[in-house]
């Protein structure tokens, strides 16, 4: 499908390849099939045997079905940062699922890699498909995906964008693309922490630092990888790559997971570059649904620091106050000053909104009450007409925080929220300032 909103200002088309239309889930149920025939084919494997591999989810789902349908047991490893999603629906599917620390060397005992070798080691019958070296991988890529692209773009790519793991997916891909149009660019997207990049550059090797998301770059290289069909490697952040992968649900009605957005924010800083003759395809490797507690969570993003406030809405900000106020104390007119006195006391707030019924009227502040009873003991007792201000000024829940940020930036000390036609809610700036330290 052609991306539309978050390609804004890209002169060229940016098609999304959505593999989360595979019955698994994900692309790796192209590899998960390959593998296991070509494992059967060769006698590695078999009947009743036990498929071992380590993995970050994706290709251990593309496995289990396989597994559950010819009746092997299934084993996965996997990293301990993955989704609880992920390993639910690898138990779901009859698989057994072993944690190891994410953040220890490829060769420790402890590393999921050393774990899963171990466990084809010890138990009979037990084969480790081993997709990070395992040549059925970037071949199931080579006959499927790529000819897939080549067609369904009527050989007009110019530009194919994919995430980097084993490298299966970009190796074989576009190793055909590039036999059936040598011009066409082939070009990797890499979490920054990952290796990958800097050994495509330099052929060296260098260290690896921990990254939230997952799926995608090494801490070492996969004999799947080819470098040389790849013409070169963008790094890509958590923060630009998460949030992508919510401005694409939010703003394309494209649900995808962090690798996803990874890749399309890669994707679209290379179509920046081009011109209205080229035609970007990036591959989307799965769905948002194995995200949902963690990307696609703002507790989780804030708890992480991921959060970016260019791309929140209002109506995040305001939920993420729940527990710590109400989210509107408000007053009517006619109500006695005595009361916003109470209400600031308990609160702790400097400015209350006045209403008239449901209509915003008015403001009033801890400043003008403390003034007023100051100077008369008595003024406790009028009306809260008689001291308020000018109404704050209003803005949408679905607004972005850059509207509400230029707002309070202009001497107004809160907005008002308003959602399904009624205000709901406030923001001040010290709302603003704890949301953007959370996520700073």
């Amino acid at each position: 499908m052609r991306l539309n909103r978050v390609t804004r200002g890209c002169p060229c088309p940016v098609l999304a390849k959505l593999e989360s239309f595979n019955p698994g889930g994900s692309v790796k149920d192209r590899i998960g099939l390959a593998m296991v025939e070509a494992a059967e084919r060769s006698g590695q494997l078999k009947p009743g045997g036990t498929i071992v591999e380590c993995t970050s989810g994706n290709t251990g789902v593309g496995l289990a079905m396989v597994a559950a349908i010819r009746g092997y047991h299934a084993v996965f490893c996997m990293p301990d940062k993955v989704s609880s999603e992920k390993v639910n629906l690898l138990k779901a599917f009859g698989a057994e699922v072993q944690l190891s620390p994410t953040a220890v060397a490829p060769e420790s005992p402890e590393s999921y890699y050393s774990v899963a070798k171990r466990i084809a080691r010890e138990r009979q019958g037990a084969f480790l498909t081993d997709q990070y070296n395992n040549p059925a991988n970037p071949e199931a890529h080579y006959r499927t995906t790529g000819p897939e692209l080549w067609e369904q773009t009527g050989g007009a790519i110019t530009h194919f964008v994919a995430g980097m793991g084993t490298g299966g997916t970009i190796s074989g891909t576009g190793r055909y693309l590039k036999e059936k149009k040598p011009s066409v660019q082939v070009i990797g997207a890499d979490p920054v922490g990952s290796i990958l990049k800097a050994y495509h550059e330099t052929g060296r090797m260098t260290e690896a630092h921990p990254y939230k998301i997952e799926g995608v770059g090494e801490d070492f290289i996969p004999t799947a990888t080819d470098f040389k069909v790849i013409d070169r490697v963008v790094a890509c952040n958590d923060r630009d790559g998460l949030t992508m992968a919510r401005r694409l649900a939010r703003e394309e009605a494209v649900f995808v997971g962090g690798s996803s957005g990874m890749a399309a924010w890669v994707a679209i800083e290379v179509a920046k570059q081009l011109t209205p003759d080229d035609l970007v395809v990036v591959l989307i490797p799965d769905t948002g649904e194995r995200y949902l507690s963690k990307v696609h969570n703002d507790a989780w993003m804030r708890d992480n620091h991921l959060l970016d406030p260019s791309a929140t809405r209002v109506a995040d900000v305001v939920g993420a106050k729940a527990g710590r106020l109400p989210a509107l104390l408000r007053l009517q007119v006619g109500e006695p000053v005595r009361r916003a006195l109470t209400l600031v006391e308990q609160h702790e707030v400097t400015q209350l909104p006045v209403f008239r019924g449901e209509e915003v009227v008015g403001t009033i502040y801890d400043s003008e009450i403390l003034k007023s009873v100051l100077g008369d003991a008595s003024a406790l007792d009028r009306p809260v007409e008689t001291l308020m201000g000018e109404p704050l000024p209003i803005v949408r829940s679905d607004q972005s925080l850059s509207d509400v940020t230029r707002l309070l930036a202009a001497r107004n000390p809160a907005v008002l929220v308003l959602e399904d036609g009624a205000i709901r809610g406030i923001l001040t700036r010290f709302d603003m300032l704890q949301f953007i330290a959370g996520s700073a």
